[in-house]
């Protein structure tokens, strides 16, 4: 990303993905795919918690890649009112994968591990902030004084939700931790971001498969070598129901839902929704994990609610 090469060509092109027209549902369907997308991966992040404690981290990613490439190989082939891929095209899907998938999750892991939850929750509550920041760097789109206080309310509301989670937790964590978990954030922004500049030319579904099976390519060195020494006979059944159930969700029903309001939906507002991730991820943590729910927890609700309705409450009546 630091080289602008995806700002190269000017403003994002505006043609419409084939499978979907641009005005389908208006723009309360993009919020809700956007919202539907950030509400799975907060899900899939709190129950991968149990994933984690049963697999290796690479490894992990590696089965999650493998049964959706599987699931999603008819998406592959391009359609035919779809135009051919341009090397610019092939250039911003790895960079999606490598960024938004790989990087990711092992920034995220590796920097929750090193650290604590109280600190991920903290640091990750700036995804909208580096998303909204990122747009107007690469994609030259405006930051509107609602916009503004949209994200000032996600970033406030992420921040009390994680203090509210670890009101207990200790700062003797090392400094590469944090820095592990601020990468993270900028690794989501530039999903964010990388998948506003495609979303014109190539269509969601399409766009799902391509960078998951560049995420499968890239992990699979790394998943093989933990495979060796792995005993794959003593995991639960029930562990491996939950791990299709992430793989879908992660690679094949997230993406999409994102890729497919971020057609019509300019990259900062969609930003706004990733307020959403850390929120399931509590509830999960709240009703399935015995995570403790306390006041604090309604105040950061009401604080996401206030920057969701900023974001995405139409300026003036549609006709």
């Amino acid at each position: 990303m630091a080289d602008g090469r995806f700002a190269a060509n000017g403003a994002p092109a505006r043609r419409d993905a084939p499978d979907v027209p641009r005005h389908a549902g208006g723009p309360w369907l993009a919020y809700a795919a956007l919202a539907g997308s950030m509400a799975l991966v907060g899900s899939y992040v709190g129950l991968s918690r149990l994933l984690v404690a049963a697999f290796p981290v690479f490894l992990l990613a590696w089965l999650r890649f493998a049964i959706a490439a599987v699931a999603m190989a008819h998406w592959v082939p391009r359609a035919d009112d779809e135009p051919a891929l341009t090397r610019h095209d092939r250039v911003l899907l790895f960079w999606e994968s490598f960024l938004g998938n790989f990087m990711f999750s092992v920034f995220m892991l590796y920097g929750v591990r090193a650290t604590s939850a109280l600190a991920a929750g903290l640091v990750m509550a700036a995804i909208p902030a580096a998303v909204a920041l990122l747009a107007r760097v690469f994609l030259a789109e405006a930051i509107t004084r609602r916009m503004a206080g949209a994200i000032a309310c996600a970033v406030a509301g992420i921040g009390v939700l994680a203090l509210a989670k670890s009101p207990q937790a200790g700062a003797a964590a090392p400094w590469w931790g944090y820095a592990l978990l601020v990468g993270a954030v900028l690794c989501e922004a530039s999903y964010v971001v990388i998948g506003k500049r495609l979303t014109g030319r190539v269509s969601p579904r399409r766009i799902s498969a391509l960078i998951n099976l560049w995420g499968l390519a890239l992990v699979t060195p790394l998943g093989l070598w933990q495979a060796r020494s792995f005993g794959f006979a003593a995991v639960p059944l029930a562990l491996w129901g939950l791990l299709v159930f992430y793989a879908l969700a992660a690679s094949m029903a997230s993406v999409w839902l994102w890729m497919r309001g971020l057609r019509q939906v300019p990259a900062p507002r969609a930003g706004v929704f990733t307020v959403l991730l850390p929120m399931s991820a509590a509830a999960v943590g709240v009703l399935f994990l015995g995570e403790p729910l306390g006041p604090m927890h309604g105040v950061a609700f009401a604080l996401a609610l206030a920057g969701l309705l900023l974001a995405t409450w139409p300026a003036r009546a549609l006709r």
